[in-house]
């Protein structure tokens, strides 16, 4: 039955004894019961009937001596707090049982220092990371230096956002710091206390002296953790969980668990989980695990960790130690497992933990089911104050000197100013510029004037918020005259700049308005983008069977857009800068920027401004075509050139208003003032607010952080840009900002009164309405061309995110087919019971390191997956699996997406071929003036299961778009207005089709239309298989062999071009 034992009475065969010395609370809910996971575990034991369980007890651990402890063949042992590690050395060197834990390496897990060391002694890969050791609090040390967004350890730099945490491993206070690109502050992470487990506080900037620290290079991963369960180093359990970094609420299930969802390693991850248990001989070990960009990284090892709340992982973890007993102590013995595990009969059913699922499928158009695979949205960021720039030349000595500080000394080389420092030195100078009071006009003239009101105008700016929060103000010097000055040192002569321009770039931050308009989609879009998942998308992403992605430009709105949808769309809380640094990827390439179609785009304002100019009415001659849309500058009004001067009049009266009361507060600076009794506005707080400033609102102050003078500022540029009385000559590439500053103030300076102001509106939206369209060209070639060349890389990486989906579609259903036929042809009467056999996974073939040599940018996948795993997760279709990649970007790449889709058969490769968009939308187009805030594109891609894989049909593509924000209470006065109006925000538009009901149009069709105008898939980064994907179905070599083999973007493929991410 055991261990073999020779006595008087000859041979003795008696059970195999386990002793379990460790601390009562640490594997006890009371001083009879054991908890669940080791009560689970150690009851499946018992019930093979060759086993003995002795628990030491708190009593004799702690106050007997060693001689008098139990006699067991076998020793569980984990230090605790309290724990005498010491002592049970002493008792192990006495009677020598087998460990399933060596005791001396958990020395090391209380040192994260040692733990990181450890893990690199074995190869196994940790985050970038610099230890600062101090003997004493507060102690200063000269290897440590921090500024505001970095610091540097020992020469090695760390920007924010990085990890701060504690040396002693026992000591679970981890902080994460946040650039102030992204509004900085401080994330704490704690041991979970009720339903938190992470406190964002967004005052806190600098990093923790009291004691020694670990500062490690912050890892993003999508928002989740990974924890990994090692028994032994043939098998290793991982499980996905929530990232406390993102909002620090613990999801939990009606029985009060937190919610953990069971996924697949790969194969280098399982590499690592065997030398984890091996480096640290720790066979019962659980470790954390980060997945970012492609890569996996340890970055803690825990020590004694058993799961929660799986049976069927209690199942293997007993089959496992039961072979590790016999192979130990009965080696004589088989330890096959018996075909029926002894405890099977009664094993009671696993809840569901309360979260059922409604139906995934959906009827389509033609009545069969169809399954939803993925869902891709290009988003306009929310609600924004104003986009303002201040240019002026400047000579003075201290601007200068600042402009060659900080470029290095180069006397031609432009200088781009962004952190708090360079802002704060800046300002500095500045204030010291300013004349103290205005001088007259006869001391001055105009061109004085004019100069001192601009640098004014900086310094406003700079003092704006009290904290310099570089996602929204920037700039640049850009050197213009030089003269050759004597060096400093007499020896010769030297080049130095004399005039350089000054160039101030602010405005354009998401205002609450916008912030709560991006939340509220991000919750529409979850409840109504996912057909069939009752709760909406929160049950598909809580199992991890939905693959997010979101991508953002480089703009502070966008981001901050990007973040709030995130939060709306996921039910997340809290601040947004943690949901940025969590969620969001920058991509400036691909969402920023018109410089490819910059020429094309100022020939098409040149012939716009004839248009108007020349007040032709030849764009009016389309009132009886079926395609009014094919005309010459479609949408402008009639006459439009008779409304310019209308336009400039009553620009100036409004501008006049605002000049008052900006000489009001210019001239009472002494008097009190609502500033007083107004808190100071801080941008970087705002970033987070979603209300409006009650305070500043009932003070009479502007909204948000603009005062009387950068307003004013603000309408007196847009007045002498719109029309210049020397020439008699009209701007009309200012008709958006009027428009713009108009429809800003209507929504968040009402309270003003500005008399004028709801005329100038008018005005400005009709001529707006004609302009904005057209400036990315005045016919649909045009808009054809400018379009292909904005979002050329963008619709290059929608085909990538369809095709990645289809294919990996295509690869399940095969596999899914051939590992069905293989089930029916194998399995045998007791397939239930073969099925439960644990996942001894560790194969000759998946014993492969991450590929670290020369052709590693090749190997790459940029991409982090989370994949289910059928065998341990309690969810009704493990299979099912949605991708959703979402890309916030600004004004000019939505309108540049839409034209391509709705003109894409224009071009000479695709004459003669039905477009994308329907008639019937083509006409609610060109009538769709303005795609304001929030409005969006998107594309949903459905797989009809029930015809056949070659059948182009199986594929199905929707697409739809949002105008975005409502202006209509801007227009009305009705109660439903003034309410919207009260709050300064506007709702959103819902969706409208862009094809007709019964059509279908098949992904093939979409990627034929579009490809022409898209980046090639080998100009993008490469890929290999994603990870986490191979072993889902089957962990036979052969099945992977067959799955690298169908994966179209396998370096192998016959095709020889680099393939990209997704």
């Amino acid at each position: 039955m055991g261990v073999v034992e020779e006595g008087g009475a000859g041979v003795v065969d008696r059970k195999i004894t386990i002793g379990v010395c460790v601390m009562e609370k640490k594997v006890k809910c009371s001083p009879e019961v054991f908890s669940a996971p080791m009560g689970q575990i150690m009851d499946r034991l018992q019930a093979f009937g060759e086993f003995e369980i002795i628990h030491f007890g708190d009593k004799v651990i702690l106050d007997d001596p060693v001689e008098s402890w139990p006699v067991c063949d076998c020793l569980i042992a984990f230090h605790s707090s309290g724990y005498p590690l010491e002592k049970v050395q002493a008792y192990s060197s006495l009677r020598k049982p087998f460990l399933v834990n060596e005791l001396d390496p958990q020395y090391l897990l209380h040192d994260r220092r040692k733990v990181y060391e450890h893990l690199e002694m074995y190869g196994i890969p940790v985050p970038r990371y610099a230890c600062v050791n101090r003997t004493e609090p507060n102690q200063d040390l000269d290897y440590f230096v921090e500024e505001e967004d970095f610091i540097e350890v020992n020469g090695e730099v760390f920007w924010k956002p990085f990890v701060e945490k504690p040396v002693n491993g026992d000591d679970h206070s981890i902080m994460i710091y946040y650039p102030s690109s992204a509004g900085g502050g401080m994330k704490e992470l704690f041991r979970k206390v009720g339903n938190r487990s992470s406190e964002f506080h967004p005052d806190v900037r600098r990093v923790r002296r009291e004691g020694s620290y670990i500062y490690e290079e912050f890892m993003p991963t999508g928002g989740t953790d990974v924890k990994v369960y090692t028994v032994g180093p043939e098998y290793a359990h991982a499980e996905a969980r929530k990232s406390p970094v993102v909002d620090g609420v613990v999801m939990r299930n009606p029985d009060g668990k937190e919610v953990r969802y069971p996924v697949l390693l790969t194969p280098a991850e399982k590499q690592m989980a065997r030398e984890v248990c091996i480096a640290f001989r720790q066979s019962v070990c659980g470790f954390d695990l980060l997945r970012s960009e492609g890569s996996s990284y340890v970055c803690d090892v825990n020590g004694w960790s058993f799961v929660k709340n799986s049976y069927k992982y209690y199942d293997d973890a007993a089959c496992v130690l039961r072979n590790m007993f016999f192979d130990a102590k009965a080696p004589h013995l088989s330890s096959t497992i018996p075909p029926i595990l002894p405890w099977k009969i009664n094993e009671p059913v696993q809840s569901n933990e309360g979260l059922t699922r409604q139906g995934s499928g959906v009827i389509g158009t033609f009545g069969q089911s169809e399954e939803l695979r993925c869902v891709i949205a290009v988003v306009r960021h929310g609600d924004r104050t104003p986009k303002q720039k201040v240019k002026l030349k400047v000579t003075e000595e201290k601007l200068l000197n600042l402009m060659l500080k900080y470029n290095g000394g180069k006397p031609r080389a432009e200088t781009k100013l962004k952190t708090a420092v360079q802002l704060q030195d800046l300002l500095d100078a500045t204030r010291m510029l300013i004349p103290r009071s205005r001088p007259g006009e006869s001391d001055s003239d105009a061109e004085d004037l004019e100069h001192a009101d601009k640098l004014r105008q900086v310094k406003a700016v700079l003092e704006e918020g009290g904290h310099f929060s570089g996602i929204y103000r920037k700039v640049q010097l850009k050197p213009l005259k030089w003269d050759k000055v004597t060096k400093s040192d007499g020896d010769g002569e030297e080049e130095r700049p004399v005039e350089a321009l000054m160039i101030l770039k602010y405005g354009g931050v998401l205002t609450h308005a916008g912030r709560q308009q991006a939340e509220e989609l991000g919750r529409y879009f979850r409840n109504n983008m996912y057909p069939g998942e009752g709760t909406g998308l929160l049950r598909l992403h809580s199992t991890y069977r939905h693959d997010l992605k979101i991508y953002s430009s480089d703009e502070g709105r966008v981001q901050m857009s990007a973040a709030a949808f995130a939060k709306g769309l996921l039910d997340l809380e809290g601040q947004l800068t943690p949901i940025l640094v969590s969620l969001v990827s920058k991509d400036s390439s691909m969402l920023d920027g018109l410089d490819t179609a910059s020429s094309e785009m100022e020939e098409a304002k040149t012939q716009l401004n004839e248009i108007i100019t020349a007040g032709t009415k030849l764009v009016h001659d389309y009132v009886s075509s079926e395609s009014p849309w094919m005309i010459d500058g479609v949408g402008l009004p009639p006459q439009a050139n008779e409304s310019l001067p209308e336009l400039v009049k009553l620009a100036k009266k409004v501008t006049e208003q605002v000049r008052l009361l900006a000489k009001d507060e210019e001239e009472n600076p002494t008097e009190p003032s609502a500033y007083d009794v107004v808190p100071p506005y801080d941008q970087a707080k705002a970033l987070g607010k979603s209300n409006i400033d009650v305070g500043r609102i009932a003070a009479g102050l502007p909204c948000g952080s603009e005062g009387f003078l950068l307003m004013y500022a603000r309408w007196r540029k847009l007045e002498k840009e719109l029309y210049n009385e020397r020439r008699d000559r009209f701007d009309i590439t200012q008709i958006p900002d009027v428009y713009d500053s108009c429809k800003y103030d209507l929504l968040h300076n009402s309270h003003l009164n500005l008399k004028g102001l709801d005329e100038l509106f008018k005005v400005a939206q009709l001529l707006a309405d004609g302009v904005i369209p057209n400036e990315y060209g005045i016919n649909p070639q045009q808009k054809l061309k400018i379009g292909s060349k904005i979002a050329r890389r963008l619709l290059g990486k929608i085909l990538i995110d369809l095709r990645n989906t289809r294919e990996e579609a295509m690869s399940v259903a095969e596999l899914k087919k051939s590992q069905d036929q293989v089930s029916v042809s194998l399995c045998s009467p007791r397939k239930e019971d073969r099925c439960s056999q644990p996942k001894l996974f560790i194969k000759s073939d998946e014993l492969r390191r991450p590929n670290t040599g020369e052709n590693k940018d090749d190997d790459e996948d940029k991409e982090t997956k989370y994949r289910l795993d059928p065998k341990y997760a309690n969810v009704m279709t493990p299979e099912r699996h949605v991708r959703t990649r979402l890309y916030f970007t600004s004004e000019s790449h939505i309108h540049s997406l839409m034209n391509v889709l709705r003109y894409c058969n224009l071009d000479e490769s695709l004459q003669g071929e039905e477009g994308l968009v329907c008639q019937s939308a083509l006409e609610r187009l060109c009538k769709t003036k303005e795609l304001d805030y929030m409005s969006y594109i998107v594309l949903r891609l459905f797989e009809n299961t029930e015809v056949s894989l070659e059948d182009p049909k199986r594929f199905r593509i929707e697409l739809t778009f949002s105008r975005g924000a409502d202006l209509s209470p801007l227009e009305k006065n009705d109660e439903e207005a003034e309410s919207l109006l009260r709050e300064h925000t506007l709702p959103i538009m819902g969706p409208e089709r862009l094809q007709e009901v019964s059509s279908c149009l098949t992904l093939e069709t979409m990627e034929k239309m579009i490809r022409p105008f898209a980046m090639p898939a080998e100009d993008f980064p490469p890929a290999s298989i994603p990870a986490g994907f191979s072993g889902y179905f089957s962990k036979s070599a052969a099945v992977l062999e067959r799955l690298v083999k169908l994966w179209p973007f396998n370096k192998n493929s016959t095709s020889n071009a680099k393939k990209p991410t997704t």
